[in-house]
């Protein structure tokens, strides 16, 4: 007798499906699970039996075999335990075959029957869409798979609950999505006090998702400007918070309740292994870049990195997603992020003042920041100096703008290249225009193109580089509401891609 169940191997941000089949026959008793699973997923026999056990409901003293199929598709994680039990409530006459099998599951099992909640439970209800099936999952994972809204999404808390439901006796209202909030910002712009060209620079960031990389001496307010970013960044779209969300639920980020709209802040440690900042491990899990898809990426002390993880980091830059290659499988994570780096001008941090510095100096400097490679370095839009400011003038009244005032003029100027990029698939902001959108939108006149030239004979500039100054200039004039990039648009583009030029 054989009976079916439906769950999914996650492969990257893919839930993939699997085929669970269950075989009750005559034979020495036995309990085996085949079809390339992985420790947890092997072990499920046991929790399974012990669940069941739980319910009073005893195995056959016979070979029970369950395929997971696809068999070369590797299946990884505890979420199997719920399908698998089902499949063979199924084969066992407990529970209907057809209702069974118009489910996808998912749900790890307690021994007393307790649905635990499980990672993935979003990418697992778009799938449950696609194949047009009822999505169960635990009680917890309910309002994040529920948020969709393309499921139909059952979510007990228990496995009693899954055979009460499924039997008629006591069935189960579907699960509601969880609200979309938007977490109250508690940093604001104002409370830095001075730095007004590093703010500037922030909000030229934030206006363009233009990737920044802040050079001052220690407690001159580098990690206080970056941690104030996320205050004037404008909330996800619906898109974009599902995108994150989908990537969060496989890392077990979401909590209980519902999905939000605030863009991501990580700032991982400058020890982080490549690993957790690319992602990979076991499972291939996502990393740091991708958590931060859709919002930022903080990386203080950006010198003191290993150089094997400074360099992994150009790619995903350049093309916007990340490919955790292994022997049995390629993992496609997004990861659009918004990189703000933070360095010292030396070792010491001390090379500005005379006093202070060491008898290196400059030359320390130099040694310092050349562990920030050259092409690494040629991906940053803008580049700000950082001077220190004098305690004297912390007493000083607060100077600039709110976070509010200026998050205002950065959605004013998101909303102008949403506008412009309707018609381009896979363009948001000015940070992504390449080729001939790129020379359509930002296309300067023959003043500015000569500046353009000059500064770039100059300085050397790589097409990279030149093409880096016309989105940052892009940028610049849809803060000024302008039309057409103009000579001044250039120049200040210009002034932080060669802070100090001349």
């Amino acid at each position: 007798m054989i009976a079916r169940a439906y769950t999914v191997a996650f492969d990257g941000i893919e839930a993939r499906p699997v085929e669970v089949q269950c075989a009750v026959a005559p034979g020495l008793p036995a309990f085996t699970i085949v079809g390339l699973p992985d420790k947890a997923v092997s072990e499920a026999r046991e929790r399974v039996r012990a669940a069941l056990g739980a319910l009073s409901i005893a195995l056959p003293s016979k070979r029970i075999t369950v395929n997971l199929s696809p068999a070369d598709l590797p299946k990884i994680g505890s979420h199997f335990d719920l399908p698998i039990a089902l499949a063979l409530l199924a084969a066992l006459d407990i529970l209907p075959k057809d209702t069974v099998e118009a489910t996808l599951a998912l749900g790890e099992l307690s021994l007393d029957g307790t649905l635990v909640p499980v990672i993935g439970a979003l990418p697992a209800a778009m799938t449950a869409a696609a194949e047009d099936r009822t999505l169960l999952c635990p009680k917890a994972c309910g309002a994040e798979a529920a948020w969709v809204g393309a499921a139909t999404v059952i979510a007990p808390a228990d496995l009693g609950a899954v055979i009460r439901h499924y039997t008629g006796r006591a069935p189960l209202t579907p699960a509601v999505g969880g609200q979309v909030s938007l977490a109250p910002q508690t940093r604001d712009l104002i409370e830095v006090k001075g730095q007004e060209r590093a703010k500037r620079a922030l909000e030229i960031a934030a206006a363009g998702r233009h990737h920044l990389l802040l050079i001052g001496a220690p407690g001159a307010g580098k990690s206080m400007l970056a941690q104030r970013l996320p205050s004037i960044l404008p909330p996800l779209t619906p898109h974009e918070a599902l995108d994150t969300s989908m990537i969060h639920s496989l890392a077990g980020l979401l909590n209980e309740g519902g999905i939000s709209r605030q863009r991501p802040f990580m700032e991982p440690h400058h020890t982080a292994s490549r690993a957790a900042i690319v992602g990979g491990g076991k499972g291939a899990k996502p990393g740091q870049i991708s958590l931060a898809h859709n919002g930022v990426l903080f990386m203080d002390e950006f010198p003191e990195y290993e150089r094997s993880v400074l360099e992994t980091l150009r790619q995903p830059i350049e093309t916007g997603e990340v490919v955790i290659a292994r022997a049995n499988a390629h993992v496609r994570y997004p990861c659009r992020f918004l990189l703000i780096a933070a360095a010292n001008p030396c070792k010491c941090g001390h090379m500005s003042d005379p006093a202070r510095a060491c008898a290196r100096a400059p030359v320390c400097g130099e040694d310092y920041l050349s562990r920030i490679s050259g092409p690494l370095m040629d991906r940053f839009d803008l580049r700000v100096d950082v001077p220190p400011v004098a305690f004297t003038d912390l007493d000083l009244p607060a100077t600039g703008d709110t976070s509010a005032v200026v998050a205002a003029r950065v959605a004013a100027a998101r909303d102008i290249q949403t506008t412009r990029f309707a018609n381009h698939d896979g363009l948001t902001c000015n940070a992504d225009a390449v080729g001939q959108v790129l020379e359509d939108i930002a296309r300067p006149d023959t003043e500015g193109r000569d500046l353009l030239l000059r500064a770039a004979d100059r300085f050397g500039l790589s097409a990279r580089g030149y093409h880096r100054v016309l989105r940052v200039a892009r940028t610049i004039a849809d803060l000024a509401g302008s039309p057409k990039v103009e000579p001044p648009h250039i120049g200040e583009a210009l002034s932080f891609r060669f802070p100090g030029g001349g």
